[in-house]
């Protein structure tokens, strides 16, 4: 027996992990995430912008013009309210061509900065971080949730998460009502809701999107941006090696490793990142950046912050993890101005145009005419030919109107029924007519003829073309 004790030689060098797609990720995407707290420029952005956007959110019902709800979408009516300007069905092409312009838009800010979107004023980004921020002032930070998590139910564990998801319920039932009033006009909708005078649709909607608002930001949160959100799985195909995303610094920051403040990485055989771990601590969908990109980043900066909190601590240059691009990462010139951006740009200027023509050439009245299908014409007591029409007038602004209704295109006819007409703002108001013909003022069976209504100021005028039938 030999008295030799075998060496096994254990290399010294610090390796970096490479998540393999093929085999079951490196965490269990159904395990609660603790996001840590950080503090730094681009949470102090993404703080700012989510308060600007709570606050549209949340005022945009409440503002009044010409004495009416400025924004409502009366969905009941079948009407839309924008600012004095008054949709109808008819006039959904805006919609499409609003949708249009956001898409590209989208587009062209992700092509350009990446999912910043996602990051900074998602819905689901800005209301997941607000619970959040409920989480941190009643639990504590991080590491206080996940010990209150883990220990058995006591009186504190009982009276903390009661009151978390208390507040979790208001917000989201306030989130519920504001959403809500942009649908229902907003002046008695909080009061008659929390009096039960609501009807059961308002209350029914209410509360679903309460239950929608308080699942997704409390408790599936990274689940929506990783399994449910599309965006998250076709964005890449919009990236470039010129796109800024969120990337870690591989050349710089490896070998990784702890170190302490006053030994120079290199003298060690070590870069600038010294694993502390916080840049996977801080994201929100708990991936670690220094994986390389991926799809479930949101782009939100938080790791920037943490990570460059590190860097000045070990007086260290920051930046290991910044917004950059794959050229610029390669010691190449980053090309900021590129074919697809202008591709971009150019469809959002077509749009654009095409939405603002729309808009000022929409004439705030509508005609339209109905024909009697029963009989054609008929012969009245007089001998005179008589064609009977039925006038569908739509008033599509937001006052009163008196219109008069003129008929061009015949030499001499008699006019039943009223000429001028009083309509209410958004009132589709019918008004049947007859017109009456001597035979022998007509020289073709069939006579086209141009109806025409013109508000009391002359300032609107429409018309529409019709026939008027004399038979053989």
């Amino acid at each position: 027996m030999s008295d030799k004790i075998d060496i096994k030689n254990i290399p010294s060098d610090v390796k970096v992990y490479k998540p393999d797609p093929s085999q079951t990720p490196q965490y269990n995407i159904r395990s609660r995430i603790y996001v840590r707290a950080v503090k730094g420029l681009h949470q102090m952005l993404r703080k700012q912008i989510g308060i600007i956007s709570l606050a549209v959110f949340a005022l945009l019902p409440w503002l009044k013009y010409d004495g009416k709800q400025a924004i409502l979408f009366d969905i009941a009516n079948q009407e839309f309210n924008i600012f004095g300007l008054t949709l109808w069905p008819q006039d959904l092409t805006l919609f499409a061509t609003l949708l249009i312009i956001s898409a590209y838009l989208l587009f062209f800010v992700t092509t350009f900065y990446g999912r910043v979107w996602c990051g900074y004023m998602c819905p689901q980004t800005v209301w997941t971080f607000m619970f959040i921020w409920f989480e941190e002032k009643i639990e504590g930070t991080a590491n206080k949730r996940k010990r209150l998590d883990s220990l058995p139910l006591s009186f504190e564990k009982v009276w903390k998460k009661g009151l978390k998801h208390t507040s979790w319920v208001i917000v989201s039932l306030l989130t519920a009502l504001s959403f809500v009033g942009y649908f229902v006009p907003i002046d008695d909708l909080f009061v008659n809701f929390f009096t039960f005078e609501s009807s059961g649709a308002v209350v029914g909607w209410t509360l679903f999107f309460a239950g929608c608002t308080y699942a997704n930001a409390g408790w599936m949160r990274e689940v929506m941006c990783l399994h449910i959100c599309p965006y998250a799985r076709f964005q890449s195909s919009m990236f470039d090696k010129d796109t800024f995303t969120v990337t870690y610094d591989a050349e710089r920051g490896e070998n990784r490793g702890p170190r302490a403040r006053k030994v120079e990485p290199k003298d060690v055989g070590l870069g600038d990142c010294v694993d502390c771990n916080l840049c996977v601590l801080v994201c929100p969908t708990g991936i670690d950046i220094r994986n390389g990109l991926q799809y479930e980043c949101i782009n939100c900066g938080a790791c920037i912050d943490a990570c460059n909190e590190t860097m000045d601590k070990m007086n260290y240059e920051r930046g290991l993890i910044s917004y950059t691009t794959e050229h610029s990462l390669e010691g190449k010139k980053t090309h900021v101005i590129r074919p697809k951006l202008f591709g971009y740009l150019a469809v959002i200027l077509v749009m654009t145009v095409a939405f603002i023509w729309q808009i000022t050439s929409r004439l705030p009245l509508e005609l339209n005419i109905d024909r009697d299908r029963t009989a054609l014409f008929r012969e009245n007591s007089e001998g005179l030919i008589e064609n009977t029409y039925t006038l569908l007038i739509l008033n599509k602004s937001q006052h009163d109107n008196t219109y008069v209704v003129n008929v061009e295109g015949l030499k001499s006819f008699e006019y039943f029924g009223e000429k001028e007409v009083n309509i209410l703002a958004g009132e589709a108001f019918t008004l049947p007519i007859s017109l009456a013909v001597d035979p022998y003022d007509l020289s073709k069976p069939v006579t086209n003829i141009t109806i025409t209504v013109t508000s009391k100021d002359g300032d609107v005028k429409v018309y529409e073309e019709s026939r008027f039938f004399k038979g053989r």
